[in-house]
């Protein structure tokens, strides 16, 4: 399991005690991967009884053109170049800011799909 607390060092690099241990709203969860495959989503309780969409496996994209300003759903072929780490590119894992390929063209992806249950995208 993750923690999100604070952490035991200063920014110098010196011990910092605490006064207390960690908490259970501190946890965090493991990133969820995005792979290019069919949809697969799942419902995850968040803090406060809200809901996120866990997006494990998507194959599908709303793409949208700024130039006439529409959105179409358009399958995804692959995934051309992701800066959030070289490996997910070959992995086809689809992260924000990965470049993939559509239909309709490379497209840059401008949500969090592990965080939303979907893949939103503008062409490039």
């Amino acid at each position: 399991m993750k923690w999100q607390g604070k952490s035991r060092r200063t920014p110098s690099g010196g011990r910092h005690i605490g006064n207390r241990g960690k908490r259970k709203f501190e946890n965090g969860r493991n990133a969820t991967d995005t792979h290019l495959a069919a949809t697969r989503s799942k419902k995850v309780r968040t803090f406060g009884g809200n809901q996120k969409m866990r997006l494990h496996r998507c194959d599908v994209a709303n793409v949208t053109d700024p130039k006439d300003a529409t959105t179409r759903k358009t399958t995804i072929e692959t995934v051309e170049g992701n800066p959030a780490n070289q490996y997910y590119t070959r992995r086809n894992i689809i992260t924000r800011g990965a470049i993939i390929k559509t239909e309709l063209g490379s497209a840059r992806v401008t949500n969090r799909p592990g965080q939303e249950g979907h893949v939103n995208a503008v062409l490039i």
